[in-house]
C-alpha cells in the first residue's frame, strides 16, 4: 500500500511516546520508508535504539549532527512524502504555530512543504487553555491536518481530553493523504473566494460578511490532490499557489474570463455584490442637514450565470447562501444559473457559514440529485465536494468529461 511512500515521524516528549513503536511497524508493513526525529525529551519516554530498530534506519536528534555535506533539516524535508508529529506536545505545537525554530522537529517542520499531520497528546487542562486552542486554530488554518485527541483517563491521573488519538486513525489519515496527493493531477481549477466591495466613495463601500474561508479550504484541498490552482480573492491569501487579488465584481469577472478557457473546473465560491453604485464620487460625500440619503444602484454581472453559458469542458460549480427555504431556493438557482453544481449554505445558523471554521452545505446536481454534507470543518466539507464533482465521472452526451448528468 506505501510501497515507494517516504514517511517522517516527529515524536516529542509525551508519554503518549511509546505508543508511537508501533505505528512505526504499521508503515513498515506496508513496505513504507520510515524515518525518525525526536525531540530530546522524546528520548526519556522511547529509546534511541528501539527506534532504529523498528524503523531500520538512523534516528535524529541533535540539529548539528550532520554525517555529511547536506543540512539535516533540509534533507529530511525535501526526501519525506509527508511528515507525522506524534505526540505532539503542547510546547512542540506553540513553537511551530510561531515559527520557531530551536531543535531538529521544529525546523524541519518550519522547511517541509508537504502535508504535515499533527497528532496532540497533553493534560486536558493544557488542551483546553486559550492558549493551545489558538495555537491549534492558527496551525489548521495554515493547512495543517490536526487529529484531535481523544478523551479518557491520562496518565497523569485526570479524566478528559488529551489522550493521542488511536494509531488507526493516524495510520488511515496518513495512508489517505498520500493516496490523494495526485488525485486532481492535471487539472486546473480556478476558484473564486471573499465577498466583492463596491465603492461608494474613496471611503465607503458596499460588501457582505463573507470571510473566503470556504473558497480558500476548497483551493488548499485542490493544491494538495495535485491540481494546479488558481484562486481570485478579495481577502489576502498566502498560499503557494496562483493567487490573483481583486476587488470590485467587475474586477473578479475579468479574472475569472481570464483564467475560463484552459480551466477544467471554476467554482464560484465567492459572494459577489448583485449590485454596484451607479455613480461612485470620486470624493468622500459630506454629512448633510438630511436625515436620509438615496443611492442609486445597478446590477452587477452575474458571473455564474455567464461563464454556465458559455462553457464547453469546463465543469462550473456554484455557491448560495440562503436564510431561508434553503433547498427550494437552491434547485430555483441551478435552473436559472445553469451550472453543473450548485452547493447550498444556511447563514441563518450561527454554528455554520460566515466567518465560521464549520460549514454544512447540500450539493444540488444538473440531474436533479442531491447530497447533503454533515456539518464539519470546511476543510474536510472541501475534500468531500471535490469527491462529488471527481468521484462519480459518468459518460456525457455532451462531451463533457466531469459533468455527472445521465441526461444532459
Amino acid at each position: 500500500m506505501l510501497s515507494g511512500k517516504n514517511i517522517l515521524i516527529g515524536i516529542t516528549g509525551g508519554i503518549a511516546a511509546y505508543k508511537i513503536c508501533e505505528l512505526i511497524r504499521m508503515f513498515k508493513r506496508q513496505n513504507a520508508n520510515v524515518k525518525v526525529v525526536c525531540t530530546p525529551n522524546a528520548l526519556n519516554f522511547v529509546t534511541k535504539l528501539t527506534l532504529q530498530n523498528l524503523s531500520q534506519n538512523n534516528v535524529a536528534v541533535d540539529e548539528f549532527d550532520i554525517p555529511d555535506y547536506k543540512p539535516e533539516h533540509i534533507s529530511y524535508a525535501d526526501e519525506a512524502d509527508i511528515m507525522v508529529i506524534a505526540p505532539a506536545t503542547a510546547n512542540t505545537i506553540s513553537k511551530i504555530a510561531n515559527g520557531t525554530c530551536d531543535n531538529l522537529l521544529t525546523s524541519i517542520v518550519c522547511a517541509f512543504k508537504k502535508p504535515v499531520i499533527i497528532a496532540p497528546a497533553m493534560n486536558c487542562n493544557m488542551w483546553e487553555n486559550p492558549i493551545s486552542e489558538d495555537n491549534m486554530e492558527k496551525l489548521y488554518r495554515l493547512g495543517y491536518e490536526i487529529l484531535e485527541p481523544e478523551s479518557g483517563f491520562l496518565a497523569c491521573g485526570y479524566e478528559g481530553k488529551g489522550r493521542l488519538c488511536s494509531l488507526e486513525k493516524i495510520f488511515d489519515r496518513t495512508v489517505e493523504i498520500l493516496q490523494s496527493q495526485n488525485k486532481l493531477s492535471g487539472q486546473k481549477i480556478v476558484i473564486t473566494a471573499g465577498g466583492t466591495i463596491e465603492n461608494i466613495d474613496p471611503v465607503r463601500y458596499i460588501s457582505n460578511y463573507s470571510s473566503g474561508k470556504m473558497g480558500i479550504a476548497l483551493a488548499d484541498v485542490a493544491s494538495s490532490q495535485g491540481a494546479e490552482v488558481v484562486l481570485i480573492s478579495t481577502v489576502d491569501v498566502n498560499r503557494k499557489y496562483n493567487v490573483v487579488k481583486v476587488k470590485s465584481a467587475f474586477e473578479m469577472q475579468e479574472a475569472v474570463n481570464a483564467e475560463f478557457a484552459s480551466a477544467n473546473c471554476i467554482i464560484m465560491a465567492a459572494a459577489v455584490a448583485d449590485y454596484r453604485v451607479k455613480n461612485v464620487s470620486d470624493q468622500k460625500l459630506k454629512k448633510t442637514f438630511e436625515d436620509t440619503i438615496t443611492l442609486e444602484l445597478v446590477k452587477n454581472p452575474d458571473i455564474l450565470k455567464e461563464i454556465s453559458a458559455k462553457k464547453t469542458t469546463q465543469t462550473v460549480v456554484g455557491f448560495c447562501a440562503e436564510s431561508e427555504n434553503l433547498i427550494q431556493n437552491a434547485k430555483e438557482k441551478i435552473a436559472k444559473k445553469g451550472c453543473d453544481y450548485l452547493i447550498a449554505n444556511d447563514i441563518s445558523r450561527k454554528d455554520i457559514g460566515f466567518s465560521s471554521d464549520y460549514n454544512e452545505v447540500t450539493i444540488l446536481s444538473c440531474d436533479g440529485s442531491m447530497k447533503k454534507l454533515e456539518r464539519s470543518n470546511k476543510r474536510e466539507i472541501a475534500k468531500q465536494i471535490f469527491e462529488v464533482i471527481y468521484g462519480q465521472k459518468e459518460t456525457c452526451t455532451d462531451n463533457r468529461e466531469f459533468c455527472t448528468s445521465t441526461t444532459c
